[in-house]
């Protein structure tokens, strides 16, 4: 397996295909997901001259399972050490859901010297939790249902996760049954502790400073009718922030469009990077 250490003695598990000349693109998956979930999209832009770079966060995917330190400023720590061993330069970064923030965490902690463009695609922030400050958010005890549900029974939840999670819930919606049994798969794969870390690391960071240091093109990109990640204080909150960024919203679309919009997103993103 293609490994890199972290400082911390962690080893991060990562795919690098594509020319190893062309412009890198590195992908970050959501919870409780890896690298795989990026399969299709990295061999669709290899094909188009990319290097293509997707990594399993610690704790998840083939990394190592760690009992401590599954936070976000880790994971973008562990973001940074992979482009810096890689010597990657003119980074387009790709976040989805969780990976958005880990991203955007990034960004805020170690800058754009090494980035060209952001997409982030169904992306938590700036802040999924319900505050005082942030009404739009979802309330405490929907993450404490994720928890429990992880922590109770990991394969029947991430099983029932799919169905909103794709939108497989929704009159008319193709359901596959091979998609949620993948779901399944990355999701066992990783640690139930950081698993259940993560769970905290998304709901509750704040990611309103970071965005403000973005001083890159940017893309978001979000379904009207995500179930998991809701537009209203993910993706609309987003731009207000971050002036240059461009909205595109799939009137529809679910959280796991990436999957059930396969097609069109590539299609959209490629338009993005080469414009």
């Amino acid at each position: 397996m293609t490994t890199i250490t972290t400082k911390d003695g962690i080893n991060i598990f990562f795919k690098d295909w594509g020319p190893k000349d062309g412009q890198p693109i590195i992908f970050s998956h959501g919870w409780p997901l890896s690298a795989d979930a990026w399969d299709a999209q990295m061999v669709f832009f290899a094909n188009q001259g990319f290097r293509t770079i997707a990594h399993d966060r610690r704790s998840h995917g083939r990394s190592d399972q760690v009992w401590d330190n599954n936070n976000m400023d880790q994971y973008a720590d562990d973001l940074a050490e992979l482009i810096e061993q890689l010597d990657l330069k003119d980074v387009i970064l790709v976040g989805h859901s969780t990976g958005g923030g880990e991203v955007t965490r990034y960004i805020g902690r170690h800058g754009t010297s090494r980035v060209a463009k952001v997409a982030l695609i169904g992306a938590v922030p700036p802040l999924m939790l319900k505050t005082e400050a942030n009404p739009d958010g979802l309330p405490l005890d929907v993450f404490d249902g994720i928890r429990k549900g992880t922590f109770d029974n990991r394969p029947q939840f991430f099983k029932d996760l799919t169905l909103p999670f794709y939108g497989y819930n929704r009159d008319g919606a193709t359901v596959s049954e091979a998609v949620r049994d993948e779901f399944v798969r990355q999701g066992m794969n990783g640690g139930l502790k950081g698993l259940l870390d993560s769970i905290r690391a998304f709901s509750e960071s704040d990611f309103n400073e970071d965005l403000k240091k973005f001083d890159k093109p940017t893309l978001v990109l979000h379904g009207d009718d995500d179930q998991i990640v809701p537009i209203g204080a993910a993706a609309l909150s987003t731009v207000k922030i971050v002036k240059q960024a461009v909205l595109k919203v799939y009137k529809g679309g679910s959280h796991g469009l990436t999957v059930t919009e396969q097609d069109r997103f590539n299609a959209d993103l490629l338009d993005f990077i080469n414009s």
